[in-house]
């Protein structure tokens, strides 16, 4: 499969979400800005994967990032950083999606299982609710220490600004 059929809409996606269940495949959903591809994100992906299963992963829109991280970001371009998570063996299949949160996305593909960072284990994680509600389960990725693209970010004005 070339990358660019591994960028897929939600529509596409909820078709074939149904043709690999009858497949008895797993459907694992994260999500995340992606901004500035680094160790902690490879690391952190595959780990999602896991054994036999079908890792989606649903992407901020570049307005969506903006409205997170604020008007300088994202870095770079929703389209580019689809590309290069599609370039990764461990993912599966990125969608885009426009809104702040991925809640509307998890209820229209009703993954299996949600996966997100540790980080978010204190709190309610989006869309946990509705997993769970479907039988599914929810689970919490450990990051790798010292690794964000705000850092990355940050250390290259510091290094400018020199």
């Amino acid at each position: 499969m070339n990358l660019s059929q591994k960028i897929v809409s939600r529509e596409f996606l909820k078709k074939k979400i149904r043709l690999l269940r009858q497949q008895k495949k797993t459907i694992a959903f994260t999500n995340g800005c992606f901004d500035i591809l680094h160790a902690g994100h490879v690391s952190y992906l595959q780990k999602a994967k896991g054994k036999n299963r079908i890792l989606i992963v649903g992407l901020n829109s570049n307005s969506s990032v903006k409205k997170i991280k604020g008007p300088n970001r994202p870095i770079v371009a929703e389209q580019e950083r689809a590309f290069v998570l599609a370039g990764l063996s461990c993912v599966d299949f990125v969608t885009i999606f426009q809104e702040e949160t991925p809640y509307d996305l998890i209820k229209y593909i009703q993954p299996d299982i949600l996966i997100k960072g540790a980080d978010w284990k204190e709190k309610q994680a989006v869309g946990a609710d509705l997993v769970k509600a479907r039988g599914g389960k929810v689970e919490y990725i450990t990051y790798l220490p010292h690794c964000s693209s705000t850092r990355i970010i940050e250390t290259i004005l510091k290094k400018c600004v020199k």
